[in-house]
């Protein structure tokens, strides 16, 4: 039995689980990190006086610092290992975000952001392929959308942030907070292994096999002492145009689309979602109040995906999802008394961070071992040019009558559009192996 097929047959236990909370935790960071800016731009508007040309420019300078990061990380993790790229991209975003408290103009607070959104763009992609590549395939949707969960925890953590630190000691200190994730790189260091399906691309069979045969007698099996590694191709450089090649075009295609409007919505959506919420008039505590809710709702969203995904299948909770987010965006847009907007709000949010968690599990899964960082990493990029364009688009369709409205009926559109192609040209996965569905 190869190493391979021993690391699949492994149940799921204490291992896989102590590897999400881990990973997982990473990813919440992340997502508090990025969130605070969200709940920032109100209080900046009215500090600095930015107008909604400029507030759309800092949310899309984040995302030119995602697609680059994405596009780099991916690729050194396929040459230098997940582990370390995972670690390295922590400091860099936690560093960063603490130096944003520090900014000292518009100009400065650009700066810092764009190397936020590097190291947050180069961590997400690199922590999917690593979890992908240990959960069992029964399991694995299960486990990537439980990973991006944590998304939802470090979201609600900046909401409360905002919530609690922003009105009573100002802007900066909160950013201040987000730099401390960086002292959690000690842990990652010590306590994350190395992908198998690396080290076994890499040639280091006995490092691979080590970690293996701790893992078996770990979960009651009987270790394996030979050593067999999996039948391997010729070996090649990793190069872009692998992606492109003909048993891999549809796939590409289809998750590029699926990941710049999902990215394009998202971004749109809940960068600018405190500020539009102020223009629309309501108080900066009580937006804030408002969104902490809808940020509430996103954990079992989560949670629901996760149910279903090893059960229905990607694409039809995937595609059934982004349709859902779509009509609620759609309500959401219309407007209404407080409590119609905080429902739609809500479900719009439930909706739309779950179909999150799928795309997630189910990009990595598309892939062979040695190019999979770098297909998930640019499938990435790709999104963070729709999450560059969003916010600026959004500043600009936000002035004039009835711009909120217009903004969510334009979200829905992308996001039933997107719907549709992964419907009808995305493959399902469910269940199958690594080696089996990238054949």
């Amino acid at each position: 039995m190869d190493i391979i097929t021993r690391l699949e047959r492994i149940p799921v236990g204490k291992f896989h689980y102590r590897l999400l909370m881990i990973t997982g935790l990473g990813w919440m960071f992340d997502a508090m990190d990025t969130g605070i800016i969200a709940f920032v731009l109100p209080v900046l508007i009215k500090t600095w006086g930015l107008t909604t040309a400029q507030v759309g420019y800092i949310g899309s300078v984040g995302l030119i610092g995602m697609a680059l990061g994405a596009v780099l990380a991916g690729s050194v993790a396929d040459r230098f290992g997940r582990k370390n790229v995972f670690a390295a991209t922590l400091v860099i975003y936690s560093v960063a975000t603490g130096f944003c408290g520090l900014a000292w103009s518009f100009e400065s607070l650009l700066f810092f952001r764009f190397l936020v959104g590097f190291g947050l763009g180069g961590q997400l992609p690199v922590a999917v392929t690593l979890v992908t590549e240990y959960a069992p395939p029964g399991d694995r949707g299960r486990f990537i959308v439980l990973l991006e969960s944590f998304w939802g925890v470090g979201w609600l953590i900046a909401a409360v942030i905002a919530y609690l630190i922003i009105p009573r000691y100002g802007w900066n200190i909160a950013f201040l907070i987000g730099a401390l994730p960086a002292l959690y790189v000690f842990k990652i260091w010590k306590s994350v292994p190395e992908s198998v399906h690396y080290l076994l691309g890499k040639g280091r069979i006995q490092e691979a096999h080590d970690i293996v045969q701790e893992m078996e007698k770990k979960a009651g099996l009987v270790p394996e002492k030979t050593m067999i590694a999996p039948q391997a191709g010729k070996k090649t450089q990793v190069a872009f145009a692998d992606i492109w090649a003909p048993q891999f075009v549809k796939r590409t295609i289809m998750l590029w689309i699926l990941w710049f409007g999902i990215v394009y919505s998202y971004y749109g959506i809940f960068t600018w979602l405190p500020s539009l919420m102020v223009g629309q008039g309501y108080t900066v505590i009580k937006t804030f109040e408002y969104v902490l809710i809808m940020t509430l709702a996103q954990l079992p969203g989560y949670f629901a995906a996760a149910y279903l995904v090893d059960r229905i299948g990607r694409k039809t909770t995937l595609s059934g999802f982004l349709a859902a987010s779509a009509i609620c965006a759609y309500f959401f847009g219309q407007g209404g008394s407080s409590q119609m907007v905080l429902l739609w709000g809500s479900l719009m949010s439930f909706f739309n961070l779950g179909a999150w968690g799928v795309v997630y599990t189910y990009t990595p899964e598309l892939y062979p071992t040695r190019i999979r960082a770098l297909a998930s990493g640019w499938a990435a990029a790709i999104g963070r040019v729709g999450g560059i364009l969003a916010p600026t688009i959004v500043g600009y369709m936000i002035i004039g009558n009835d711009g909120f409205n217009h903004v969510f009926m334009m979200f829905a559109a992308v996001m039933l559009g997107v719907a549709v192609i992964v419907w009808l040209f995305g493959e399902e996965t469910k269940g199958k192996s690594l080696q089996e569905i990238s054949g």
